[in-house]
């Protein structure tokens, strides 16, 4: 029997949920869950509006066409959306077709050979090395919230760990025997990732005075109350911190991500080993800091050459 005789037009909406239950089962973060949640509501409403139907509860399978996926990317072009949501919601879309194929409720995806508008590299902010100095070249005050505060900047550039990898750590995440830290990426993907000497003995200092019950919840970086920070304390704490030292616009802990990156190609490290540190899944993410490097050569050869 073939797959499409197999394939019958059955309503859109709950097997939407189904999809993002089967996500959720294989490990994608509750923000990414989120994200495709709304890039696809939006989709099935677009082809309820384009198919006339009344409600996106009536919207089936067979209304899931190439020409009418076409038709939403367009749609969001016209709308003035930035391309890079285009590309997520092209994204979206596309998952959610290969898994109605996997399903067999679709003979083939029907997203498969719709494009997105191309995005421009951009090269990511980074901070140099004299700025990376001047962040931690004043001790910090004594204080929980300080030296707490100085172990989660010092981490960020040591690792290279992504925000959310940050506020998951445990204590026991950390092994100060063997000066690395244990952590759960994307798709929860565990990964072991070296310490410097630097971060460790920043985790020390801040853990030397915590209290009790900071210590008890189990989390690496607490509250007052031994609750786990979120990541808007992480973005608010680190942004403040690096507005002290850089004039860029845009400062996040995913710019000490891009430091700790841009520092090790600089310093000679290999691509490879990089794209493990990070967690990357393909290389050619990894290869924009080469990007980077580059760049910077480039502006060392045009300030020193007599003829540039």
């Amino acid at each position: 029997m073939s797959r499409s005789s197999v394939a019958k037009s059955r309503p859109l909406a709950p097997l939407v949920r189904r999809f993002l239950e089967s996500i959720e089962g294989r490990g994608y973060s509750p923000h990414t869950t989120n994200a495709y949640r709304r890039d696809l509501d939006q989709f099935v409403g677009f082809v309820a509006d384009f198919a006339h139907h009344e409600s996106p509860d009536e919207v089936t399978t067979a209304d899931l066409t190439t020409r009418v996926i076409r038709r939403f990317v367009s749609s969001l072009t016209a709308s003035r959306f930035a391309r890079r949501s285009i590309q997520r919601k092209l994204a979206a879309v596309k998952s959610l077709g290969t898994w109605l194929e996997e399903q067999s409720v679709v003979p083939v995806n029907p997203a498969a050979g719709v494009s997105a508008p191309k995005v421009e590299k951009r090269l990511p902010t980074f901070l140099t090395e004299r700025e990376v100095s001047l962040l931690f070249i004043v001790p910090p005050e004594p204080s929980v919230r300080e030296l707490r505060n100085r172990a989660i900047l010092e981490l960020f550039y040591s690792t290279g760990i992504r925000l959310s990898e940050l506020v998951e750590l445990k204590r026991t995440s950390l092994d100060r025997l063997g000066q690395t830290v244990r952590v759960l990426g994307k798709g929860r993907k565990e990964r072991i990732v070296p310490v410097g000497r630097a971060a460790l003995d920043a985790l020390s200092a801040y853990q030397s005075v915590q209290t009790d019950a900071e210590a008890a919840g189990g989390s690496l970086f607490t509250n007052g109350r031994g609750g786990a920070l979120s990541q808007r304390t992480v973005q608010r704490i680190v942004r403040k911190k690096l507005a002290e030292v850089s004039e860029a616009r845009k400062l996040s802990p995913h710019v000490l991500r891009h430091t700790f990156a841009t520092h090790m190609l600089n310093a000679g490290a290999d691509l490879r080993a990089v794209q493990e540190l990070l967690g990357h899944a393909s290389l050619s993410t990894t290869q924009i800091y080469t990007h980077v490097t580059t760049e910077r050569l480039k502006q060392v050869y045009e300030k020193a050459h007599p003829r540039a």
